[in-house]
C-alpha cells in the first residue's frame, strides 16, 4: 500500500454537530491515519517460536511477555525490504495513540474565562449537572458545541484554589466508579503549557476532563562498539496501568508546580537510579503529541523528549517499586520490537520513533518518511 492519502490532514466529520468545530478559533485541527490494517490483534507473535498474549481493553494493556520474546523479535534486512512497506508498523504504533477522531461530536468544550481547556463527554456532563454549586452549563454555541452548551465552573468559583477544591470534591464524590484509579496527584489545568493555571485536578480525572496533560519522556542510551543500545525497562505486573509492557528509561507526567527539568531528575532517580551528576546531561530534544478518544475519556497529551547518553558502565536500579527489571538493547533491535509487535506502552513508540528520526534511523528514502515525521505531532502542541 502507496503512503500517499495514509493521512487526511482534516479529520472526517461522521455527524453534522461535529463539522461546527472547525470554525472555532481554539479548537485543534486533527490530521490522522486512514487505511491501516488492524491494530489491536487478540495475540501477537513475537517470533517464529513464541507466540505472547497482549490483553487490550479500553483503559489498559496488558502485557504477558518475557525479555527473550522481545529479544526474539526477528530482524529485517531493511535494505532489502519494499519501501512502500518498511515504515508501516510505524504508522500502525501512531494510530493507536490516536483513535476515536470519529467521536469528537460526543464531547462539549470545557470554557474557563473564555478559554477551552478541555473536552468533556456528554455522558460524563450528564453527572457533573447533579454538582449544580461546581458546574454550570451555559447554552450558547460560541465554543462550536455539537450540542446546546457547553461546560464551565461556577462563577462563585473565582481563584484556582477554590476551583481546585471544589472540583476535587466532585472527583472524591464520583469515585472509582467514575474515574478509575485516583493518584493523589494534580495535573494543571490551562490553555497552553505555560499559561495561567486555572486550577489544578486529579490526574487520574484528566482525561474525562480532556485537558491538556503533559509528561517528560527520556532516551537513555548507550555506545558500544560503535553502535546505539538503549536501555529499556520493563513496567511492575502490579502498576494499575500498562502492567508487564515495555517503557523508556525514564518517562513520567507533569504535575502542578514542577518544572519540566527539575521533574525529569526526580524520575530519574526514583526510576532508574540515576543521581542528578549524570541527569543533569539530559538533553531537551522536542516534543510529540497525541489525540486518543476512548469511551468518555478525552486524552490531550504532549511528551517532551530527552536524550541521555549513559556510560557504558552504567545500570539502572528502581526505586520506586514500578518497574520489574531493564534491558540494554541494541537500537536496531529496538526499532524492530516497535515496527513488529505491540509490546512497548503506545505512547512510548511515538518518542522511540522520534528517536529513530533523530538519529538517523529513518531515512527521506522511505516512502511515507514525511508523513510519518508529521504524525508524531498529531495533537495540538501548545
Amino acid at each position: 500500500m502507496g503512503m500517499a492519502g495514509l493521512f487526511n490532514f482534516a479529520a472526517s466529520r461522521p455527524c453534522g454537530a461535529c463539522s461546527s468545530f472547525s470554525s472555532v478559533p481554539y479548537r485543534t485541527s486533527y490530521f490522522l491515519p486512514m487505511k491501516v490494517a488492524p491494530l489491536i490483534p487478540s495475540r501477537v507473535v513475537a517470533s517464529t517460536r513464541s507466540s505472547v498474549d497482549v490483553a487490550f481493553s479500553s483503559r489498559s494493556i496488558t502485557g504477558n511477555f518475557s525479555w527473550e520474546d522481545v529479544l526474539s523479535t526477528p530482524q529485517s534486512d531493511s535494505s532489502a525490504e519494499d519501501s512502500s512497506s518498511y515504515l508501516q508498523g510505524y504508522f500502525e504504533k501512531v494510530k493507536l495513540c490516536n483513535r476515536g477522531s470519529e467521536k469528537q461530536c460526543e464531547f462539549l468544550p470545557f470554557v474557563i474565562e473564555d478559554q477551552i481547556v478541555g473536552f468533556i463527554h456528554n455522558g460524563f456532563a450528564d453527572r457533573l449537572r447533579t454538582f449544580k454549586d461546581v458546574f454550570i452549563f451555559p447554552r450558547d454555541k460560541l465554543y462550536g458545541s455539537p450540542f446546546d452548551d457547553y461546560v464551565s465552573l461556577h462563577p462563585i468559583l473565582k481563584t484556582p484554589e477554590q476551583r481546585t477544591i471544589a472540583v476535587g470534591n466532585v472527583v472524591k464524590c464520583l469515585g472509582e466508579e467514575w474515574v478509575p484509579g485516583i493518584r493523589n496527584e494534580l495535573f494543571p489545568v490551562t490553555s497552553s503549557f505555560g499559561a495561567p493555571t486555572f486550577f489544578s485536578l486529579e490526574r487520574a480525572a484528566a482525561p474525562y476532563f480532556g485537558i491538556k496533560a503533559y509528561g517528560v519522556h527520556m532516551s537513555g542510551y548507550v555506545e558500544k562498539n560503535g553502535q546505539k543500545h538503549l536501555w529499556i525497562g520493563k513496567r511492575s505486573r502490579v502498576k494499575p496501568t500498562y502492567p508487564g509492557m515495555l517503557d523508556h528509561l525514564v518517562a513520567g507526567g507533569l504535575p502542578h508546580g514542577i518544572d519540566c527539568q527539575e521533574n525529569l531528575a526526580k524520575e530519574c532517580e526514583e526510576e532508574a537510579g540515576i543521581p542528578r551528576s549524570i541527569s543533569n546531561g539530559a538533553i531537551p530534544v522536542g516534543a510529540v503529541s497525541y489525540v486518543d478518544i476512548d469511551g468518555c475519556r478525552y486524552k490531550r497529551d504532549v511528551l517532551f523528549c530527552y536524550d541521555l547518553k549513559l556510560p557504558e558502565s552504567f545500570e539502572p536500579t528502581n526505586e520506586d517499586g514500578e518497574v520489574e527489571s531493564f534491558k540494554l538493547i541494541p537500537i536496531t533491535q529496538v526499532a524492530e520490537v516497535i515496527r513488529k509487535t505491540q509490546f512497548f506502552k503506545p505512547n512510548c513508540s511515538l518518542v522511540i520513533i522520534d528517536f529513530l528520526f533523530r538519529h538517523g534511523y529513518i531515512r527521506p528514502e522511505r516512502l511515507g518518511y514525511l508523513d510519518l515525521l508529521r504524525s508524531l505531532r498529531i495533537g495540538d502542541c501548545s
